[in-house]
């Protein structure tokens, strides 16, 4: 007896560890040694140690360990701690005439297991089968208990002492572990989940060579060797056919299987307990038990850049982007409706701009879709936050090439200091400064909505905006603008890396608010100070919102001496209201691409670079008195060495009255 669970996939790796538990008497250790053994021993200890199962007993050829427990109350923490290392848990009863064992099922062990947590496949065996009395089915019994405990994967009954369907207790168990249901079958609707369905029908895709919407018995057979090492017979094609033709009509074609078709097969593998048939086809395609691609498929490069490294789309992938955005705007009018972007994504894992970051990132057509810059900026963005979620996106919706080609590592920030020059793409702002600072309104209006769709929001929560912004003179940029709540600043600052993501730091505050203006102040000078202890420094820029309000003079005043002392541009003044932006979003991507001139200066900044001013002149000072002694050492070798050779010469010309004269 066995159903489709909902509970949590457990991912194997070597081997599968079977816990066995339940009450005192109902068989447990007999169990294990007779599947072990394939008899039924004479003398079992109360408590077998950690037992292995013959490997040539499970087609898989994963080893299984199983784990016998104690039923005595003062063992009941070693239980719980095996328990949470188990992959599977066969829970015992006995089905003799002991009633009082089948009830503790509901009453203790299993309100326990969900107490601990234990989110594994359960299978409840009924052992002592030979001693049954009952005239009420195993069914009947179990029933009950199965639709309270939806977690119960398998129900079975066995007999140790008959060697009745011992080893089997514990291949479902290993099978539930190895082959889930879980994430492929919904037991409420009697249906395929739609993370399944999304695999298969991409899987259906790539096996339909010529792209005519159906699998020809050619393809049918290339399908059946690739995941089953074996080929189909005519005869097994047409039995397919016919059998999906029986039940669905749709899913079979003058050409061959449809995709309906070939989700409905899979269907009744799983109604048919073959879920393990499903399974050899996703894990072919390089499934995990998540339903999602597995790691491997992902460039290495993603799992060692540094944390001041991003990643960005290169222009292979874009090139795809733009063809696939081509190819769903079915009527060419530059917009991707809601519908097709589900249609796009229909072979993906899911549609991922559902939720956040992403659901409101971008700007929106009237009619609600996406324009191609839109479209391509949201996959910027998932890039940038998510790069291996993307990339297996798009190996879901088609991209053929080496998934290494579809994106590229950026250089270092450091370096990019050190040269000067920032050749990103893709520019991540953070958007510093007060809730009460619009910093809501400014990101909605990068998205070109106006000032009236935007009352005054002071939202708490972080957000991303992406667009795309036109240079002079060269290509457009894609900025990513994340606004940091006033409140969410501090948790910013407790990490070390959290600056290495940021091209550039924007603080906006409120010309007309005196306070707006200090805490915006504070906010540069936190983030410096963090950049300059992490070695994480960031290009800065103050941004004077609600210009079109007649302003105070002390906040212009002190914007202007503080951009001074800290050495960075000028406030740039913008009016959300009256959709004057003054260009902020180029001069947000200018400063970002010359990183060496916006970083502000801390007073600790100021006095080690005064400090090492000193030192610099010092050592100049000594290297200048080093330089003059050497070379008056040199001078003076040089004068005494040529002494030295003349005074020989005038010995000799002079004659003895010269020594004489010498030496008087």
């Amino acid at each position: 007896m066995a159903r489709y669970s909902t509970g949590t996939v457990v991912d194997f790796s070597k081997s599968v560890r079977i816990v066995v538990i339940g009450d005192k008497g109902t068989g447990k250790s007999s169990l294990i040694a007779a599947a072990a053994t394939n008899s039924f021993p004479a003398n079992v200890p109360p408590v077998l140690p950690d037992t292995k199962l013959p490997l040539q007993f499970f087609p898989d050829g994963i080893p299984v360990t199983i784990v016998d427990t104690s039923s005595r109350q003062e063992d009941r923490g070693m239980v719980a701690e095996e328990l949470k290392h188990a992959d599977a848990v066969v829970l015992t009863h006995a089905s003799d005439d002991r009633p009082e064992t089948l009830q503790r099922l509901s009453t203790y062990w299993l309100p326990e297991l969900r107490r601990l947590e234990v989110k594994v496949p359960i299978v409840v065996a009924g052992c002592k089968l030979d001693l049954d009395k009952n005239q009420a089915s195993f069914e009947q019994v179990m029933s009950p208990i199965m639709n309270q405990f939806r977690e119960i994967e398998t129900c079975i009954e066995c007999s140790a002492l008959k060697q009745i369907q011992a080893q089997e207790v514990f291949y479902y168990a290993q099978k539930n572990v190895i082959h889930p249901t879980a994430p492929l079958f919904d037991q409420e609707t009697q249906a395929l989940k739609p993370r399944c369905v999304r695999a298969l029908k991409r899987i259906f895709i790539l096996c339909d060579h010529d792209k005519d919407g159906a699998l020809n018995e050619a393809e049918l057979d290339q399908f059946q060797v690739k995941c089953f090492n074996a080929p189909l017979q005519p005869n097994e094609i047409e039995g397919i056919k016919r059998v999906v033709q029986e039940r669905l009509p749709e899913g079979v074609n003058e050409i061959g299987l449809t995709v309906a078709g070939f989700l409905f097969l899979h269907a009744l593998f799983i109604e048919k307990g073959r879920i393990e048939t499903t399974w050899t086809v996703l894990r072919k395609f390089v499934y995990n038990n998540d339903v999602r691609l597995a790691n491997e498929w992902l460039p290495p490069s993603l799992f060692k850049r540094a944390p001041d490294q991003s990643v960005e789309l290169t222009d292979v992938a874009i090139e795809f982007l733009k063809e696939k955005y081509m190819l769903f705007d079915a009527d060419g009018d530059n917009n991707l409706r809601p519908q097709e972007i589900e249609d796009l994504f229909s072979t993906a894992p899911e549609s991922p701009w559902k939720e956040a970051p992403y659901e409101d990132a971008a700007e929106k057509t009237a009619l609600g879709g996406l324009s191609s810059d839109s479209f391509l900026s949201l996959w910027s963005l998932m890039t940038v936050l998510e790069p291996a979620r993307s990339v297996e996106h798009l190996i879901c919706i088609g991209f053929q090439g080496d998934p290494s080609s579809a994106i590229r590592i950026t250089r270092r920030r450091l370096l990019d200091r050190k040269k000067k020059r920032c050749e990103r793409k893709v520019v991540q702002c953070f958007v510093f400064g007060p809730n009460s600072a619009r910093k809501s309104a400014l990101l909605n209006c990068f998205l070109g909505r106006s000032y009236a769709d935007n009352p005054g929001s002071t939202t708490t929560d972080e957000r991303y905006a992406v667009n795309m912004v036109d240079e002079t003179g060269s290509a457009k940029k894609t900025l990513v603008m994340r606004e940091i709540p006033e409140d969410g600043a501090q948790g910013l600052f407790s990490s070390m890396e959290s600056l290495a993501a940021c091209d550039i730091a924007v603080f906006v505050y409120d010309s007309s608010d005196e306070s707006s203006w200090k805490r915006a102040s504070e906010l540069l000078v936190e983030v410096a100070n963090h950049g300059e202890a992490t070695g994480y420094e960031v290009p800065c820029l103050m941004v004077s919102a609600k210009d079109d309000i007649v302003s105070s003079q002390i906040p212009i005043q002190d914007s202007t001496r503080v951009t001074q002392d800290v050495g960075i541009e000028h406030h740039v003044s913008i009016s959300s209201k009256l959709e004057d932006f003054n260009n902020l979003f180029r001069k947000i991507i200018t400063a970002a691409q010359h990183p060496h001139l916006s970083i502000p200066e801390t007073e600790a900044g100021k006095s080690r670079k005064h400090y090492n001013r000193k030192i610099n002149r010092f050592l100049m000072v000594v290297s200048i008195v080093a330089a003059v002694v050497v070379v008056g050492l040199a001078a003076y070798f040089v004068y005494v060495s040529q002494e030295r050779v003349l005074l020989p010469e005038k010995i000799e010309n002079e004659g003895p009255k010269s020594l004489v004269m010498i030496l008087y």
